[in-house]
């Protein structure tokens, strides 16, 4: 599957699994709430940014809503990755009450 739930990645996180979370909004969204543990590198620039990320690990890619993060899950899947698109994004982490973290 391609894609992933709020619930299961707290979860997974909870457990110390090793995901790399890439949050692929802008900057200024990014300063204002993240996930803790997360990865910036903006939709704009993820193409020729594919060598910063692990071929070891599974990434989880996050946006506001999980539109941005699913086009981006489709360009790393294409590359070869093992990709996963957080559905619902920041706002569904919110709505569920997890933490986020402010700032870089």
């Amino acid at each position: 599957d391609d894609e992933t739930t709020v619930d299961l990645l707290h979860a997974r996180l909870a457990n110390d699994d090793r995901v790399f979370l890439l949050d692929v909004r802008q900057p200024d969204e990014y300063r204002e709430a993240h996930v803790r543990g997360s990865t910036l590198i903006p939709l704009d620039q993820l193409s020729r940014r594919f060598g910063e990320l692990p071929r070891d690990r599974q990434i989880v890619a996050i946006c506001r809503t999980g539109n941005r993060s699913g086009v981006a899950t489709g360009m790393l899947r294409r590359a070869g990755f093992d990709a996963v698109n957080l559905k619902g994004g920041i706002v569904q982490w919110q709505r569920q009450g997890l933490p986020l973290e402010r700032g870089r």
